[in-house]
């Protein structure tokens, strides 16, 4: 039977596999991380891990929990939402997701591998993703969908249009095929302009 653990041990532990959860999904992402390498930091048995979290897909949930209010803020409160000029808050949107991608190594792992997202969702319960309601991407997704009805984004599929920005996002992981390093900053630039204005309506 796995040893009871005292209020502060708990939170030594669960602190403690937070941290290397967080290093061992960032490094090599969810499926080749074992509870063997989870547990190992804190010294105890893999069977004691289920007195903390559920499986290793509830961990990995939880880190994301926990930057997903963070980030949000950043790239949809303080970007996207910044402004009323539709274009302008595309660029601004991307230019602040390429940044917390740069900056923050969970949140660039769950945007290139987003297959990691889907076998969360199949493993846990449908109450525990639907935390997830209010993240970055359904932020996007409902920005999108009012703009289109109002007149200010191109009418294709939402899904397509959250695919093309997406498409944006992915640029940086090929940036040494480009060229010449110093030119990327006005590569992202004028790819940034194309895209929102190809996206976006002229009023008037």
């Amino acid at each position: 039977m796995p040893p009871a653990f005292s209020a502060q041990e708990r939170a030594r532990i669960t602190d403690l596999l937070l941290e290397t959860g967080y290093r061992l999904f960032t490094e090599q992402g969810l499926r080749k991380t074992s509870l063997d390498e989870l547990v190992a930091p804190a010294g105890m048995a893999k069977s004691s891990f289920y007195q903390f979290f559920d499986s290793k897909e509830a961990l990995y949930l939880e880190l994301m929990l926990q930057e997903a209010g963070s980030v949000k803020q950043r790239v949809i409160d303080e970007a996207l939402h910044s402004t009323p000029d539709t274009r302008e808050a595309l660029r601004r949107f991307l230019r602040a997701t390429l940044d917390e991608l740069d900056t923050n190594p969970l949140w660039r792992r769950l945007t290139t591998h987003p297959d990691e997202m889907q076998a969360v969702a199949r493993k846990l319960d449908a109450d525990r993703v639907a935390a997830m309601a209010d993240n970055p991407a359904t932020a996007l997704a409902a920005y999108i969908e009012d703009g289109q009805r109002d007149g200010e984004l191109v009418g294709a599929d939402p899904a397509v249009v959250v695919g093309v920005l997406q498409t944006v996002l992915l640029v940086p992981l090929h940036a040494e095929r480009l060229g010449d390093p110093a030119r990327y900053p006005q590569i992202i630039d004028l790819l940034i302009d194309i895209v929102t204005a190809g996206l976006t309506r002229q009023k008037g």
